[in-house]
């Protein structure tokens, strides 16, 4: 049972140091009396390289590599003479065009599906929210009038094509962008083009002897997250949502509880939509429900894990098991029958995991095969096949079990799925939608500020202590939280998704909560819904009062438990944008360099935003709540109005036309 290699007992941190997750923590310590290892104890075997942590290491040639000293970053340079500037800026570079890549492949197959649901090719699935497509489709400036949905979807579809393709001229959703935030892309030469087009160049760009300046190449950074944020993650959103409905606020259940002992558990992990919708379809089929019974079992359940699962949890109330790194924990339960993934933050350690406790780990997507999985493919145009072949795994599975089941009890529950369309209804009703009373509020003090605390789980940090700790301090201090993958699960285990939650904010936000009747932290969905908050602040911007740019907005961003090179292109393309955001953990560059220093405070010169970087949740609050107050400030918004008694005939000549 007991994987090769487990580091020895002594050497491995106390399970109260690695997360403050209650279901976690105590699967983290069956399997370690199982001898299975996890990611928490390989991170304690395994150091991180402090100089590539730093980013003081070049390995894009075969004259290295080139290692600098992270201390002393310009006492050399490279063999190729490449400077610690230039060093950091090709690896920034190229972690960013890895993170826009991912999201971009992610969106590409979204756009594919919808043309060829909207064809009529795949009868499975349909266009849920035709609302959504119509609008959408205006904004574009589609034509609808006496047009049929399929006609609207097709144009629909080669419009959003070229967010991929293009090779000159602006990305679609240039559109959505405020004028200001766009002329200030435009005068930096950052406007996208195209993702393949940006991806293409700034590979070639972080080749050995091509650009060399950390000033130049920042720009095509910046170029390529924005083609993420505004392009491929904008549109991968944006189809879910007309192919698989658009999230309003409802009801889910978070943790391991979620699992049932007498049920045949399937747990989907991944990032793609489309598996696990067709398999919500799968296990409430009458032919596959009389399998599972006929084994013993009272029904099958239904997990979601990571961004998946959050896509289905904010649309559907799918329940979800937990958050990146409960993803090997989840399975010492010895409750899944069957663990199905995709695509993006699947460890590879997880076959090894399953293997020890019988599950079955089995891979759908031709673009992700680990070596000791089955692997059963998943094709859009049969989906029943696969899903329907996994279930069956999974009841000969429960059938078979030879391990004890050991489920811990917690289940926490809270309100999810606030797309920015709900929020814009939720503010202003149905014949007005808008985000004016968003606006007041914070005009009039009420809400200080806004802020996203986003991204992964990290086993170099304690489990969800940084996200939740982070997200206290900022709603005691009237800041409203949006949350997105990861983040929003440990939220939700911590009761912040929660309306009950309210008597944890500050007062004046506590009373827009109570009077609205939301949580204060408000959950959007998976990863790639971080286009979400983009759309939501320029939604902020139009509205008025508050500026007319993303950068003048008393707005910060945060991923203070971020792994992922996503995590770095998702970032960047808020930096872009305007927003300070802040990372915690580590950040991948030398201090007191040139290129550190026009991440952390040139691009802000130049009328974008700014990194941040601080390991203690306390004080990346501080970095927040300092920068809302400054942007406050800038507003005028920390000026008190004079009271003044009006009578009745300087009433009379008021001009209220």
């Amino acid at each position: 049972m007991a994987e090769a290699s487990k580091p020895k007992e002594a050497a491995l941190p106390p399970v109260q140091d690695l997360t403050i997750c209650d279901s976690t923590a105590k699967m983290l310590t069956k399997a370690r009396k199982d001898g299975v290892i996890t990611a928490f104890d390989r991170a304690a075997a395994m150091k991180p390289c402090p100089i590539g942590a730093d980013s003081a290491c070049c390995k894009h040639c075969f004259m290295g590599p080139c290692r600098l000293n992270p201390n002393d970053p310009y006492a050399k340079v490279g063999v190729c003479g490449a400077t610690a500037d230039t060093i950091q800026a090709r690896n920034f570079g190229r972690t960013v065009a890895a993170g826009t890549a991912a999201h971009t492949d992610h969106g590409m197959v979204m756009l594919e599906l919808f043309r060829q649901v909207a064809l009529g090719h795949i009868p499975e699935y349909s266009l849920m929210d035709t609302e959504k497509l119509y609008d959408l489709a205006a904004e574009l400036g589609i034509a609808t009038e006496g047009r049929t949905d399929q006609e609207i979807a097709l144009n629909l579809a080669d419009v959003l094509e070229r967010t991929y393709t293009q090779i000159e001229g602006e990305i679609p959703f240039a559109v959505r962008v405020p004028e200001k935030t766009l002329e200030t892309w435009r005068k930096a030469g950052i406007v996208p083009r195209g993702a393949m087009r940006e991806i293409m160049e700034i590979m070639h760009r972080t080749t050995m002897g091509v650009d060399q300046d950390h000033t130049n190449l920042i720009k095509q950074i910046s170029r390529t997250a924005l083609a993420d944020g505004w392009g491929g993650s904008m549109v991968a959103t944006e189809l879910s949502d007309i192919l698989f409905g658009t999230p309003k606020p409802l009801q889910a259940e978070v943790n391991m509880g979620v699992l049932k002992e007498r049920q045949v558990n399937v747990i989907v992990h991944g990032h793609e939509p489309n598996l696990i919708d067709s398999m919500l379809a799968s296990v409430n089929d009458p032919a596959l429900l009389a399998k599972a019974k006929a084994a013993g079992a009272e029904g099958i359940n239904l997990v979601g894990m990571c961004c998946s699962g959050l896509e289905m949890m904010n649309r559907r109330g799918v329940p979800h098991a937990g958050n990146f790194m409960s993803t090997e924990t989840v399975l010492v339960t010895g409750a899944v029958d069957a663990m199905a993934v995709d695509v993006q933050c699947i460890k590879q350690g997880l076959a090894a995991v399953a293997e020890c406790y019988g599950t079955r780990f089995i891979t759908t997507n031709p673009r992700c095969h680990i070596e000791g999985a089955l692997h059963i493919e998943f094709d859009e145009h049969d989906p029943r096949f696969c899903t329907d072949l996994i279930v069956e795994k999974a009841i000969e599975r429960f059938a078979g079990r030879k391990v004890p089941v050991v489920i811990p009890p917690r289940v926490d529950s809270g309100v999810h799925g606030f797309s920015h369309e709900y929020i814009n209804y939720m503010l202003g009703g149905t014949f007005r939608g808008s985000y004016v009373p968003l606006n007041d509020n914070i005009i009039n003090g009420r809400i200080r500020g806004v802020a996203g605390v986003v991204g992964c789980t990290n086993p170099r940090t304690k489990q969800d202590f940084s996200h939740v700790e982070l997200t206290k301090e900022l709603i005691k201090n009237d800041v409203l939280v949006l949350v997105s993958g990861c983040a929003q699960v440990a939220m939700a285990k911590a009761g912040l998704c929660s309306p009950d939650a309210a008597h944890l904010c500050g007062p004046g936000l506590r009373e827009v909560c109570e009077a609205v009747g939301i949580p204060p932290v408000l959950g959007l969905g998976a990863c790639v819904d971080n286009s979400r908050i983009l759309t939501a602040a320029s939604a902020m911007v139009r509205a008025g009062g508050l500026g007319q740019s993303l950068a003048d907005l008393p707005a910060a961003g945060c991923a203070p438990e971020f792994m992922s090179e996503k995590a770095i292109a998702i970032g960047q393309y808020f930096v872009a944008s305007g927003v300070f955001t802040v990372f915690g953990v580590t950040f991948p560059t030398m201090d007191k360099t040139r290129f550190h220093e026009l991440l952390f405070s040139g691009l802000e010169d130049q009328g974008m935003g700014k990194w941040g970087f601080a390991k203690d949740p306390h004080q990346m609050a501080r970095l927040m709540l300092d920068h809302i107050e400054k942007k406050r400030r800038s507003l005028g918004l920390d000026k008190g109005k004079e009271r003044v008694l009006v009578d009745m005939a300087e009433r009379r000549a008021l001009d209220v036309a």
